[in-house]
């Protein structure tokens, strides 16, 4: 092996080090200021007296028995199925709308004051009315966790495919690219990263209507959970719900990272060159 292709090789070997050392790295930059918060918290609510702020330790106990006797457990898995449904309908309805609407100028124009008026309604108030006309299943819950995620996952779609470099268009229309190959290899990955970063966004305003919806007309559900204790009294109870919706959002976010990481993979090494 000569010198020129040792050179060569070293420096692809110190980068797949470092390559390799990365993920232990960044979770130590993640979660290293939630592990001191924790900790402060634990230390100075310890010896707590204030009956709505009782401490982590009392929290901790009664968010561990309540998830060992399945009543917490089952409320979590009720809200992750809205969650996820609701934000599966998102996906598809504002991907599949937001390419439509951003190669279709004319449309566009047209429905542009309607998107602006219902992205500026409040999801959270049109809870009871959605869950009073189409009652208390389900299926209304994740039509109002699909309806207040859909309005980002959109707008950042229209955004990545107004966004596609203008060459690569007339590339695609001198070469007579056909229509479904030039939006599918074409508008699709050019506007994927802003599709990404609208999902990222969709994700805690899910949780949080999530939550709201649950407290409506509801007998399951972390947001049942989390009201029904706060109605009785039970501040650890209530504060243990919060703290577990809390962490659930920080883990999915988590997760998403990752397989955002591993889906842009070409976008990231391209901007990292």
């Amino acid at each position: 092996m000569t010198n020129a292709t040792l050179n060569a090789v070293e420096p692809r070997a110190k980068r797949k080090v470092r390559t390799a050392g990365a993920p232990g790295k960044k979770i130590l930059q993640a979660t290293w200021l939630i592990v001191v918060l924790m900790v402060l918290w634990w230390v100075l609510s310890a010896d707590s007296t204030n009956f709505f702020i009782p401490s982590l330790e009392q929290i901790l106990t009664v968010l561990v028995r309540d998830l060992g006797n399945g009543v917490i457990l089952a409320g979590a898995i009720y809200s992750l199925t809205n969650l996820f449904v609701g934000l599966f309908i998102a996906a598809v309805l504002g991907i599949g709308i937001g390419l439509l609407l951003g190669e279709v100028g004319w449309l566009r124009r047209i429905v542009d004051p309607i998107i602006n008026f219902f992205r500026s309604v409040p999801q959270a108030a049109l809870v009871p009315m959605i869950i009073g006309v189409f009652g208390m299943g389900q299926g209304p819950k994740m039509g109002t966790i699909a309806f207040a995620c859909m309005w980002p996952i959109l707008l950042n779609t229209i955004d990545g495919v107004l966004g596609v470099e203008p060459t690569i268009r007339k590339f695609s229309k001198v070469y007579r690219i056909p229509p479904m190959l030039h939006f599918r290899r074409v508008v699709l990955p050019s506007a994927l990263p802003q599709i990404v970063a609208g999902i990222r966004v969709a994700m805690p305003i899910g949780i949080t209507v999530m939550v709201v919806s649950e407290m409506f007309a509801s007998i399951e559900g972390l947001g049942f959970y989390i009201l029904n204790s706060s109605a009785t009294f039970q501040v650890p109870e209530t504060w243990a719900g919060a703290l577990l919706v809390g962490v659930i959002g920080y883990i999915i976010s988590m997760l998403f990272i990752l397989v955002e990481r591993r889906v842009l993979r070409w976008y990231h090494a391209s901007g990292s060159q």
